[in-house]
């Protein structure tokens, strides 16, 4: 069993070092402090061994890259890995020396974690540590795309519709008119113009609510001055104006509305901002009976302001089920177990600086069904050549919101569309995919329950396995950060954070 991996000076000073079984702090420097006294000069080895541990060491320039292993451990194995460690250290620092060890700590260490698990060696490669620690996702890159892609519309239309207004501004003046007032509103410009002002607003107020409306606010203007040098009726000029606010709505904003609308970041993001994301992957059986929930969460921490580097944070842990909670190496347990607080072990060092940290985890697994969060009930009775489909869901966690839930059901292929016929929601057939997918943009207490009734050709077995994806802006555990201070006086700091819930199998 490899007990741990350690970069070390010549004298035996550790600059990071990883256990990979329960090990005291002092245990590991007394371990690595007695290390350089062990060698023999002159002799020419690779390992180096005690009555209770093997070291096998590499030189590295003024460093030595070690792994302290049992006595039992195997030798030809333990060497094979240690080429491996050395190999990841030039990956993450520019130069062999301690102060460039010290700041790429937190990537060492999550790469070690990836070589090594709980003391036995994984089989990876170089090439495979480094895609696994990028955590390059395809789905954000699209979801980045995509995003782009409606910025860039916006502005378009914000451009074509300033176009629009000097243009309208150009034939008013052409014309040998004064800025157009508006008849039973007063006929000076001044008041024309406020009125304008005063609809255009309220109208942007009732639009509010929607995530992409802002290329569509300069169109209030621009039309107002189109419709008062046609001299229209006020309430004529409302109504086009809402209706022209509403088309526009439809065209630019409803796709990225639904893009954007669980998955947006907070528009003020703080210089200390966190992430606390959960995953959940759930197996139910067909006949009920829960075979297995995992929940996997974890607090990242971002820091954009080097003055809030050095801070704690306070976490309220009010969950009832039995999570386990592992905090990140560097992070002090002892004050998180007594004081519910993350901090680093060296108060005096700060946490990196415009890099998103993982200073908290919590896993959650579970058989007990009283634990799941939203219940689906399938219920296909055979009627002659076809089939009746009942299904039904229930929110079990009532504090949940889930939004743009989509219960996907798969059909018989080759025998056409199914005949709905109740339904609460909305509901797809992907005829290519042979699936049906019933749709709810919200579950939560209000409505936790719904059902939907179809009726096709085929048989029992033909809609199962049945899946659901959702997200949500609450988590299931509830682990929050109520308040962030710093490590000096304890100041509070202003603070913000982004809550997701998703689903990676259910």
């Amino acid at each position: 069993v490899l007990l741990a991996a350690a970069v070390c000076t010549k004298a035996g000073k550790a600059i990071v070092s990883r256990q990979f079984v329960e090990m005291t702090r002092t245990r590991i420097e007394g371990l690595l402090a007695a290390f350089p006294k062990l060698m023999n000069t002159g002799k020419q080895h690779t390992f180096v061994e005690t009555e209770s541990v093997r070291y096998v060491y590499q030189p590295m320039e003024k460093l030595y890259m070690v792994l302290i292993t049992t006595k039992n451990s195997n030798i030809l194995e333990d060497l094979e890995t240690l080429r491996l460690f050395s190999r990841v250290i030039p990956e993450y620092c520019r130069a062999l020396e301690e102060n460039e060890i010290s700041e790429h700590c937190f990537d060492l260490i999550f790469a070690f974690d990836e070589i090594v698990a709980l003391g036995y060696r994984e089989n990876v490669n170089l090439a495979q540590i480094r895609t696994f620690t990028e955590m390059d996702s395809h789905e954000e890159k699209v979801f980045r795309a995509v995003r782009e892609t409606q910025e860039r519309e916006a502005k378009a239309e914000m451009r074509r519709k300033a176009k629009e207004l000097q243009q309208a501004r150009r034939d008013a003046e052409r014309h040998g008119k004064k800025a157009p007032g508006f008849g039973g509103f007063g006929s000076s410009a001044v008041s024309g113009g406020t009125t304008a002002a005063m609809i255009t607003e309220t109208i942007i107020e009732t639009e509010k609510p929607k995530v992409a409306p802002a290329p569509a606010r300069p169109s209030g203007p621009s039309k107002a001055l189109k419709l008062g040098a046609k001299g229209k009726e006020v309430d004529n000029f409302v109504d086009k104006l809402k209706s022209e606010g509403e088309n526009i709505m439809t065209s630019v904003g409803k796709r990225s509305a639904e893009a954007a609308k669980v998955l947006s970041p907070p528009v003020n993001m703080e210089s200390v901002h966190m992430k606390i994301e959960e995953k959940i992957s759930l197996t139910c059986g067909r006949d009920g009976g829960l075979q297995n929930m995992e929940l996997h969460g974890m607090i990242m921490l971002h820091i954009s302001d080097e003055k809030f580097a050095r801070i704690r944070l306070h976490v309220e842990n009010e969950d009832k089920r039995g999570v386990q909670l592992q905090t990140h190496p560097n992070v002090d347990k002892k004050l998180f177990t007594t004081e519910s607080q993350i901090g680093l072990k060296n108060p005096e060092k700060s946490f990196p600086i415009n890099s998103d940290v993982g200073v908290l985890k919590w896993r959650l697994q579970t058989t007990e069904e009283s634990f799941i969060p939203l219940t689906i009930n399938c219920w296909p009775s055979e009627s002659g050549n076809s089939c009746d489909v009942n299904i039904e869901y229930e929110l079990q966690e009532e504090s949940l919101e889930l939004n743009d839930v989509v219960i996907t059901i798969p059909l018989p292929s080759g025998v056409g569309a199914p005949v709905i016929g109740e339904i609460d929601g909305e509901y797809r057939h992907d005829s290519r995919r042979n699936l049906l997918e019933w749709c709810l943009p919200v579950i939560d207490a209000k409505n936790k329950s719904g059902s939907l009734e179809f009726s096709i050709a085929g048989q029992p077995n033909d809609f199962f396995p049945v899946q659901v994806s959702f997200v949500s802006k609450k988590n299931y555990c509830n682990i929050q950060v109520t308040k962030v201070t710093q490590v000096d006086g304890n100041s509070p700091v202003r603070f913000s954070t982004e809550t997701t819930f998703l689903v990676g199998k259910y």
